[in-house]
């Protein structure tokens, strides 16, 4: 068969549901094969970002990739910041580019640039389709290294002329295979060094937000009442309401939790990704006792040296510690919960200082959030965007149930809230989704408004209006007492709203916006609701942390 109709069968094999993009010149013979698909559907987005966004979001939802797809050269590009976004954050991910044709790469021509090379940094694998009859090598490839622990995104290039040549190959069957398991040895060790502990804690990162991971790691709290600190990806690991739950920590900067991590003796960092908070923010001397659990093993860093290193699923890890947990008696465990106890107490007063505030003119940012979680149901889906208001859905957004709040704290790239909540919704098209954008975040995507519409998803974004860079504003002050030119305008978001064909809200009444929310999701198709943010608040949550006092 023909190279591109190949291509989508191979890709049909393997599952894939989505492709998201901007089509060029160079792979139209793909499109025109993929249009012949009845198992794929492909979304047009109107930028390549955009796509790579959606196809992260789809990844993290479901642990199956997406494809990101775009032409040569200024397509390809485009995808890259998103793409740089999913591997960090760990989304399983297709890349899918154009080229020109294979005689014309070695010389100087048109649009051709080495889209491979720029790739391969931001990604686990990325290859050239060279012979038609090597594609379905090369995508039964990439699927299975994006699945793969942990898992990231692949790149395959196919040029315009090989993508119009016969092959002969056939698609490979999937096969898949079970992730290796621990040693019971080294288990005994860890459970040694758990068991022994006197004030144990939990750091739970990324990787516990896996299905079957969270399930284990829910039992083995329940167990042994071991209190747990989430990093701002693994919120929902166990639930907000569980007495274990410390919340939230990641802010660099001190909290309640780092109380927490301060008194413990043995930290059990399960699924810890460093990218998200560094070792040396908590363990910069050393002290602790660390027993890790991942799926690989850790990377080597000064602040983070280990005494048990258990590597591999997550999930059977946890049932091998609950298999002795049981064995032993979770009545005979010995542990003292009161630094995990109290950080939770201190945290849940923070927490509901301000629900029930009813200013004016400015709504503030813990306000604001705990009205979306009163109008969000435990699997409603909150995408968070980058900018000041992600320190606060950090610290002040809990979660119910895993990959149920969804925010880039890896690679931390602005733009990702409104094109990732289309693909939530059409992962999840049954739930509320809700993406808390700043102003700045928002603009930087914001033709993905006509995605949406044409869409008909039933999505709210929620726009934090400061007309200001804030985060970057709220950095340098606490560095400098000053920041730098960081203000600029913003149009009417209402008629902005309406002219994409949205609905379209204002609220500055903080006793208002729980409804005008509740309203903006009975609506039918895509909602906005533009709120003031009251982000003196920020200087205010900096003096607070500075001034937390450790009482244990």
């Amino acid at each position: 068969m023909k190279a591109s109709d190949l291509f989508v069968k191979c890709l049909e094999t393997e599952g894939i549901e989505y492709i998201f993009g901007v089509p060029g010149e160079e792979n139209a013979d793909f499109m025109i094969s993929l249009d012949a698909s009845d198992k794929i559907k492909f979304i047009l987005t109107r930028h390549e970002q955009g796509a790579a966004f959606m196809a992260e979001v789809y990844g993290r939802l479901t642990g199956n990739p997406a494809g990101a797809l775009g032409t040569l050269g200024p397509g390809a590009t485009n995808l890259i910041t998103g793409v740089a976004d999913a591997n960090m954050d760990r989304a399983p991910m297709l890349v899918l580019t154009g080229q020109g044709d294979s005689e014309r790469l070695h010389k100087e021509s048109h649009q051709v640039m080495d889209v491979v090379a720029m790739f391969r940094p931001v990604t686990k694998w990325a290859q050239t389709v060279y012979h038609p009859d090597n594609i379905p090598e090369i995508v039964r490839k990439s699927v299975r290294l994006a699945r793969t622990e942990k898992p990231g995104a692949c790149h395959i290039e196919l040029p315009e002329d090989i993508a119009e040549k016969d092959a002969t190959t056939e698609p490979i069957e999937v096969r898949k295979f079970r992730r290796p398991v621990p040693d019971d040895k080294i288990v005994d060790r860890a459970w040694e060094a758990i068991r022994t502990a006197k004030r144990p804690l939990i750091l739970a990162g990324n990787g516990t937000i896996r299905r079957r991971a969270s399930k284990q790691l829910r039992n083995f709290v329940e167990k042994t009442g071991i209190g747990v600190l989430s990093t701002f990806m693994a919120k929902g690991c166990i639930d907000m309401d569980a007495d274990e739950c410390c919340y939230t920590v990641g802010l660099q900067a001190r909290d309640h939790g780092a109380c927490a991590i301060e008194a413990a003796d043995v930290v059990i960092s399960i699924g810890y990704d460093m990218v998200e908070y560094h070792p040396r923010l908590w363990n910069a001397d050393n002290t602790h006792k660390l027993v890790h659990l991942d799926f690989i093993p850790a990377e080597i860093d000064e602040d983070y040296r280990i005494d048990v290193e258990v590597v591999g699923d997550l999930a059977h890890t946890l049932w091998m510690l609950n298999e002795r947990v049981d064995a032993f008696g979770p009545e005979n465990l010995d542990y003292d919960h009161s630094h995990a106890r109290h950080a939770r107490e201190a945290m849940k007063k923070d927490l509901d200082e301000y629900a029930n505030d009813d200013s004016v003119g400015k709504i503030k940012p813990q306000k604001a959030l705990a009205d979306a979680r009163k109008v969000l149901g435990p699997h409603d889906v909150l995408l968070s965007d980058v900018g000041a208001h992600k320190m606060w859905i950090a610290r002040h957004y809990q979660c119910h149930e895993p990959n149920t709040c969804l925010i880039p704290n890896g690679f931390c790239s602005m733009g990702f809230a409104l094109p990732g909540g289309i693909a939530a919704c059409l992962v999840h098209p049954d739930r509320r989704i809700l993406s808390v954008c700043g102003d700045a975040g928002f603009m930087m995507n914001v033709q993905e408004m006509e995605t949406a519409r044409r869409l008909n998803v039933n999505l709210t974004v929620m726009v934090w209006v400061d007309n200001a860079y804030g985060l970057i504003a709220w950095k340098q002050d606490n560095t400098f007492g000053r920041h730098t030119d960081l203000d600029f305008g913003n149009p009417d978001f209402v008629k902005l709203a309406e002219a994409f064909g949205w609905k379209g809200h204002f609220c500055d009444d903080s006793t208002k916006l729980a409804d005008v929310l509740e309203q903006s999701f009975q609506e039918d198709g895509p909602s906005l609701v533009a709120v003031p943010i009251d982000y003196e608040e920020n200087g205010k949550l900096t003096e607070r942390l500075g001034n937390i006092s450790c009482p244990i």
